[in-house]
């Protein structure tokens, strides 16, 4: 039975790949902050899922907890790293901004790192991590959100350049979502906003074919390159 670890399972996204991948067969431990959420997740299929409380703004706690769920659910075939916060924040108050940093940044290289290691003292092993379409280009509504998905995007590309060195088997996927319908989804205006079931079920297609990036919905694409190349005059008039 092929084991998987979902962090940040208690809602959204993460939530959605832990219930599929145990429909799927797999063994999976799901971690997140809310632990009355991951009971409902656990009460869906407890032969197969199992939670542990953890926050990875705390990094040290988390990757003890983390640790502990792997032995529990016998090993780790492949990791999701599916937690994260943001909000608005246009006055640019810092108390609105530590959020994102402390998780989306801190939390979040420790877990990444953590999981890294692992396979690679194992040789094997599959790392996916929800970074965001949000991520290609600043923000003045949200500045530390998107700021620590570019981060992440980035700091997905060393891991897979470090692998790539090692020669091991190890795979990275980047699934790069624009608006899914989460808590994540904030502001008027909003277009595109696409069901978590869609999102996910695309993703899981990209992921079990082990590609680098998946970006979804496929619609986003389109976003995604608009964004890219969109002229810095006309893109900051926005």
């Amino acid at each position: 039975m092929k084991r998987a670890l979902v962090i940040g399972a208690s809602s959204g996204m993460g939530r959605e790949f832990a219930q599929r991948l145990a429909d799927a067969g797999w063994r999976v431990g799901v971690v997140g902050r809310r632990e009355t959420l991951l009971l409902e997740v656990v009460r869906r299929d407890p032969d197969r899922l199992f939670y542990c409380r953890a926050d990875i703004s705390r990094p040290k706690d988390a990757v003890a907890g983390l640790e502990r769920l792997v032995d529990r659910i016998g090993g780790m075939d492949l990791c999701i790293l599916a937690a994260g916060t943001g909000d608005l924040n246009p006055t640019l108050d810092f108390a609105g901004e530590e959020p994102a940093i402390l998780t989306n940044v801190w939390g979040w290289t420790a877990v990444a790192d953590w999981a890294c290691g692992y396979f690679e003292d194992r040789g094997s092993g599959h790392l996916a991590v929800i970074t965001s379409v949000g991520g290609l280009r600043g923000s003045g509504a949200a500045p530390a959100y998107n700021a620590s998905k570019a981060y992440q995007i980035n700091y997905v590309e060393g891991l897979r350049q470090r692998i790539a060195k090692s020669h091991s088997r190890i795979a990275v996927t980047e699934i790069r979502p624009g608006l899914v319908a989460t808590e994540m989804a904030k502001g008027d205006g909003l277009f595109w906003v696409m069901p978590v079931e869609k999102a996910v079920r695309q993703a899981l297609h990209g992921l079990y074919r082990r590609r680098k990036l998946v970006v979804v919905t496929r619609r986003w694409r389109i976003i995604a390159w608009l964004l890219r190349h969109l002229p810095d005059r006309l893109y900051l008039g926005l």
